[in-house]
């Protein structure tokens, strides 16, 4: 049990439920349209468990063996960086956890698409390869992105149009213009847990070299980001249920807004980084609630 902790610790549970924001959200808006396949839901959510595990390793590994994890580092201690686990062990982790992901993969492909849709099963399979690189690459490499202040990139369109759309297309067969909306407010929702990450992590990223995007605006600047992500993600989604109203119970997603709002004041007044790291908790579940609701607000009728 002992030597399991350090690895559970490492895989990061808490990041989970945010990874699969975006499968719930397609899945929903597939059921509305009248398709739903409880084994694709099942499929894609153990991929995109098994996609942010495979994250988290890469990014405890990178970061590990550059140094970047130190004793100066606020939030929970890297695997690697509390010498529990080695860098050799958490490699050849990485590498069991790549064929998980494309064994899974593979599967939601065929259970989701079948013989039928060759050229859908193409891009399904190519958005894989690419999570898997994205997942990887962070911090992993010689030219990691995340140390390029590109995260947020990445960030914005895998948590939000490859998961929202990708799992709407193993349901219905198809793409749906209405997507781009909801999409939208989850990539920026998902990528506000990532500036948040970074605004904690600021001085210390600094020190070792690591350029975030917080790092390049500094603390107000990377405040003012927040804001316009966290704003910029409700203003998208109240834009869209004015666009597709159907019936009251669209917006009850605003639900969510509230601890939205007050995570927001509490970003306004946080100086030091334990201050962040208190509300990544916060955001990410928000974030999961915030997919529930708006997908759960058109299917009630």
């Amino acid at each position: 049990m002992n030597n399991l902790k350090p690895w559970i610790s490492a895989m990061r549970l808490r990041t989970l439920p945010l990874s699969v924001s975006g499968i719930i959200l397609g899945t929903c808006f597939a059921a509305y349209n009248g398709r739903f396949n409880i084994f694709v839901l099942i499929l894609a959510i153990l991929t995109t468990m098994s996609l942010q595990v495979l994250s988290n390793l890469a990014n405890d590994y990178g970061d590990g063996v550059r140094g970047t994890d130190n004793d100066d580092r606020v939030g929970p201690q890297r695997a690697i960086q509390s010498g529990e686990i080695t860098p050799e062990q958490m490699f050849e982790a990485i590498k069991k956890n790549i064929l998980i992901v494309i064994g899974l993969t593979l599967s939601l492909v065929y259970v989701g698409l079948g013989h039928q849709h060759f050229l859908y099963a193409l891009l399904i399979i190519g958005l894989g390869g690419l999570s898997i690189y994205a997942a990887i690459n962070y911090t992993m490499g010689d030219s990691p992105y995340g140390y390029k202040a590109l995260g947020d990139v990445f960030v914005f369109i895998f948590f939000g149009f490859v998961s929202v759309f990708g799992t709407y297309l193993l349901n219905i067969k198809g793409f749906d213009h209405i997507l781009i909306l909801p999409a939208t407010a989850l990539g920026l929702l998902s990528v506000s847990v990532l500036n948040l990450n970074n605004m904690r992590d600021l001085e210390e990223d600094k020190k070792v070299g690591k350029i975030t995007l917080a790092v390049k605006l500094g603390k107000n600047q990377a405040k003012n980001y927040h804001y316009f992500l966290i704003i910029g993600a409700m203003v998208t989604t109240i834009l869209f249920s004015i666009l597709y109203y159907v019936e009251p119970y669209n917006f009850l997603y605003s639900l969510a807004f509230i601890p939205l709002i007050k995570h927001l004041l509490k970003i306004k007044n946080a100086k030091v980084p334990s201050d962040f790291d208190s509300q990544l908790k916060v955001i990410s579940l928000t974030t999961f609630i915030f997919s529930i609701l708006l997908g759960v607000g058109y299917l009630l009728y």
